[in-house]
C-alpha cells in the first residue's frame, strides 16, 4: 500500500516545531505497544506527535480564551491558503502551526503585562492546544496521544477515562458547551475523510473510526446531553506470541490456535465488551499465509489487516452510514450495512472471510459462507459464556427476517463453526492487596469449545477443548487442555502442525499463576 505520509519538513520548520513541542513523548506501556496512525491524508507531521499527554487542568487559559486564539490563527491559516492555491493539505499544517506560534507569542506577551508571564512550558501547551483545536482532536487530543487510555465517556461536560494501568478517572471538560461538542465531533469526522459521517438532528447517532483505529459512538438530540464513547485500540500488529508475552494465552494455546487457523476451522471469538476479541481475531489473522486472498468486512475499520505489510493480501469492506434522507421505500438513503456488502465480498473470490463483529441479520450470509466456504473463516462475538454464544447465534438467525426457524438455526451453526474461543476480562484496578500492590486489569482465554455436530433436541453438540481446572486444591481461572476432541478433527489439525503432546498437560504452561488481588 502506497504511504501517504508527508515527508520530513524543511529544518528550519523543524527546529521551529521542535522548540514549540519538545515536551518529549509519552512513555509506551511497560507490557503493550502502542498503536502505531494509519497513513492517512489527514497526518501530521512526525515532529508534531512529539507532545505529552496532559493531564486535567495543566491548560493556564480557559476555553474563550482558546477559541479567540484559534479564531485569530484561522483567519490568518485561511488567508496564507487563499493567496497559495497550490498549498497542499501538507503544507496548511506546517504553514498553520507557524502562524499559531506566532499568535500565542503575541498573546502570550500582551497577557504577561498585565498577569504573571507564562512559563515556556505553558507557553508551548497553549500552542500545542491551538494546533490540536485547528488540525486535531481538539482537549481530546491528549487523550488520544495516551497509550494507556482503553476508553474515553463523555456525557456533556462529564468525562470519565478508563486506564489499563490504574483506576478511572474523571477529566476536564471536552469543550464549553453541548454545542461545541458536537462541532469538536463533526470537525473530527472531516478531519477523519469521513464526510458522509456527521452528528446531526437528522442523523442523531454516529459511528466511525479514528486516524489511530479507534472506534467513536456518539449521540445527541435522542440523549438529555451528547453522549460520546471512543474505544481505543492500544495494539496493532501484535501476533500470537505478544498474546503469550501479554498473560492472554499460553504457549499451548497459542500452538493451538496456529493450528485452527492454518487448519482452516472456523472460529468465533466470543467475550463481553472491551475484553480483547479484536486483538485476538486479529492476532489469529496473521497467521493466515500471505499467498492467500481473505475478505474483511467491518462496521468500522478496527482490524487493519489491509494495512498489514505481513499479513495476507485482504480485500477490506467498511460499512456506509446514511445522510439522514430516506428514500420512498422508507429505507435510508446512502447507508451499506454489512449484510448489504456481504454479496459484493464474496464474488471476490476469497478463500476466507473474516466479520469483525456479527451483530444483526450479516449472521446469515456469515454462517452460509463458513459452511460453504474451504474453512479458515473467522469472527468475533458478544456473548457471556461460550455456551451462550450458541444461543446468540441463534438469536441473531431468527431476527434476520428471513423467516429462518430455530431448528434450521441450530443445524446452520452446527454445520459452519468448528471452535468458540471465550476471552475474559477480570477488572481489579479498584482494588488494592494486602500488601498495598493495586489491581490491574487482565484479560485470558478461559474456554475453547468445539461444536462437534447435531445434539439432543436438535441442538449443537459441544465439548471443551481448553477450560478452567479444579484438582486436589488447586485452581486455574485460564484455558488449560481438557483433552476433549472429536478425533476427525484432531486429525486435521494434526495435519495443519497441531503436536497433540500439548494437549496432555492437564495444567496447560502457563507458567506462573495469575496474580490476582482477589482469587477467582
Amino acid at each position: 500500500m502506497t504511504s501517504t505520509r508527508p515527508e520530513t519538513p524543511a529544518l528550519h520548520l523543524e527546529a521551529l516545531f521542535t522548540r514549540a513541542l519538545d515536551d518529549g513523548r509519552a512513555s509506551a506501556a511497560p507490557a503493550l505497544k502502542p498503536v502505531s496512525a494509519p497513513p492517512s491524508p489527514a497526518q501530521l507531521p512526525d515532529f508534531a506527535l512529539q507532545a505529552p499527554a496532559a493531564g486535567p487542568h495543566t491548560l493556564p487559559v480557559g476555553h474563550e480564551v482558546l477559541a479567540e486564539l484559534r479564531s485569530q490563527a484561522s483567519i490568518r491559516i485561511g488567508e496564507a491558503a487563499g493567496a497559495d492555491a497550490s498549498m497542499t493539505e501538507h503544507d496548511r499544517r506546517q504553514r498553520g502551526q507557524s502562524i499559531i506560534t506566532h499568535v500565542v507569542s503575541q498573546w502570550a506577551t500582551k497577557y504577561a503585562a498585565t498577569a504573571t508571564p507564562l512559563t515556556p512550558e505553558q507557553e508551548k501547551a497553549v500552542q500545542k492546544a491551538v494546533f490540536d483545536e485547528l488540525f486535531r482532536a481538539g482537549r481530546l487530543q491528549p487523550l488520544l496521544d495516551d497509550p494507556n487510555v482503553e476508553n474515553i465517556l463523555i456525557n456533556g461536560d462529564k468525562v470519565r477515562v478508563d486506564y489499563a494501568d490504574r483506576p478511572s478517572r474523571s477529566w476536564d471538560p471536552i469543550a464549553k458547551n453541548d454545542r461545541d461538542l458536537i462541532n469538536l465531533i463533526n470537525h473530527i469526522a472531516r478531519m477523519q475523510g469521513q464526510g458522509e459521517r456527521a452528528l446531526t438532528p437528522a442523523t442523531p447517532n454516529l459511528n466511525m473510526r479514528l486516524a489511530d483505529g479507534s472506534r467513536l459512538a456518539a449521540s445527541a438530540w435522542v440523549t438529555p446531553q451528547p453522549h460520546i464513547v471512543i474505544r481505543r485500540h492500544r495494539t496493532r500488529g501484535q501476533g500470537l506470541d505478544d498474546l503469550v508475552g501479554w498473560g492472554t494465552i499460553d504457549p499451548a494455546l497459542a500452538h493451538f490456535l496456529r493450528a485452527c487457523v492454518r487448519g482452516r476451522k472456523n472460529v468465533i471469538v466470543v467475550g463481553s465488551q472491551g475484553v480483547g476479541k479484536t486483538s485476538l481475531l486479529r492476532a489469529m489473522a496473521r497467521e493466515i499465509p500471505r499467498s492467500e486472498r481473505v475478505g474483511t468486512l467491518e462496521s468500522e475499520y478496527e482490524l487493519y489487516l489491509h494495512e498489514d505489510p505481513e499479513g495476507p493480501e485482504v480485500v477490506a469492506y467498511e460499512g456506509r452510514e446514511s445522510n439522514g434522507e430516506r428514500g420512498p421505500d422508507g429505507k435510508l438513503q446512502g447507508e451499506l450495512n454489512l449484510s448489504d456488502l456481504f454479496p459484493q465480498l464474496l464474488r471476490m473470490s476469497l478463500r476466507r472471510v473474516i466479520v469483525g463483529e456479527v451483530r444483526s441479520k450479516e449472521v446469515v450470509p456469515m454462517l452460509h459462507a463458513m459452511n460453504e466456504g474451504e474453512g479458515g473463516s473467522m469472527a468475533t462475538l458478544h456473548a457471556r459464556s461460550p455456551q451462550l454464544s450458541i444461543e446468540r447465534l441463534a438469536t441473531l438467525c431468527l431476527e434476520a427476517g428471513i423467516g429462518m426457524t430455530e431448528a434450521l438455526a441450530y443445524r446452520l451453526i452446527a454445520q459452519a463453526v468448528d471452535f468458540v474461543v471465550f476471552v475474559r476480562l477480570v477488572d481489579e484496578t479498584e482494588l488494592v492487596g494486602p500488601n498495598g500492590k493495586p489491581g490491574r486489569k487482565h484479560r485470558f482465554v478461559s474456554h475453547v469449545m468445539e461444536i462437534s455436530g447435531i445434539g439432543e433436541g436438535g441442538r449443537p453438540s459441544h465439548q471443551m477443548v481448553f477450560a478452567p481446572r479444579e484438582q486436589d486444591g488447586r485452581r486455574e481461572a485460564r484455558a488449560v487442555p481438557h483433552g476433549n476432541i472429536s478425533q476427525s478433527c484432531l486429525e486435521d489439525l494434526m495435519r495443519a502442525g497441531l503436536d497433540r503432546s500439548v494437549l496432555r498437560h492437564p495444567w496447560g504452561s502457563w507458567g506462573t499463576p495469575l496474580d490476582t488481588v482477589m482469587p477467582l
